[in-house]
């Protein structure tokens, strides 16, 4: 019975996701709001969940890419695109203060930013793109097909909002990031917008762990 309630109250918890999008200046944004953890993490503790547990897609620099490739590394995978206005340059940004506040431990981190825009966001702007903000950052990307797979796989949200002018569009799209272990199991989810010291509390948790 115990068993039954506490599956049921950690169905009731990620049911608690809202999407969020990148939308055009003016327009109303929104954010996900997560409950809080119940470990000693800051954000969500979502260890065992049931999917997000691997992709196949392309890096920036042409090479084929699965969650194993990373092992031994935490790693945190966001969804966005590159014409996003607000919410991908603001974690792309908090993530490369993660990685100063890490200091030596950010060689232990890979940091995946998945775009859900493959139509304009070729892997040579993705290339110069996520670099920008730390050259150690990895820009996925995958065909129409591909990108629906790993969005479906990854339970993310994202569809085009047409703009004012013809031709143009905006995405709107889950905003949040997945955090692996070094042993590819899914860990954590981070909600956006708190700033970095959270989230690197966090992660030095997780590479304290493999220690």
């Amino acid at each position: 019975m115990m068993k039954k309630f506490a599956h049921l109250l950690f169905g009731s918890l990620l049911a608690l996701l809202l999407l969020a999008g990148c939308k055009d200046k003016g327009s109303e944004g929104g954010q996900m709001l997560l409950s809080p953890a119940k470990s000693s993490f800051r954000n969500t503790d979502v260890t065992g969940l049931g999917y997000a547990k691997d992709f196949n897609l392309i890096d920036h620099n042409g090479k084929p890419r699965r969650l194993e490739d990373f092992r031994d590394k935490v790693v945190v995978m966001f969804f966005g695109y590159t014409q996003c206005p607000d919410v991908c340059p603001t974690t792309m940004s908090e993530m490369a203060e993660v990685m100063k506040q890490l200091g030596p431990d950010a060689s232990r981190v890979q940091v995946l930013f998945v775009t859900v825009d493959p139509e304009r966001d070729t892997p040579e702007l993705l290339s110069k793109y996520v670099p920008a903000f730390d050259s150690r950052f990895l820009g996925l990307s995958g065909d129409q097909a591909a990108t629906e797979k790993v969005a479906k796989e990854f339970r993310v949200f994202y569809q085009k909002v047409p703009g004012k002018q013809a031709g143009s569009y905006t995405m709107d799209h889950t905003a949040g990031s997945y955090v692996f272990d070094g042993k590819g199991r899914i860990r954590l989810f981070v909600r956006h917008g708190q700033g970095s010291e959270p989230i690197a509390h966090d992660i030095k948790q997780l590479l304290a762990e493999a220690r």
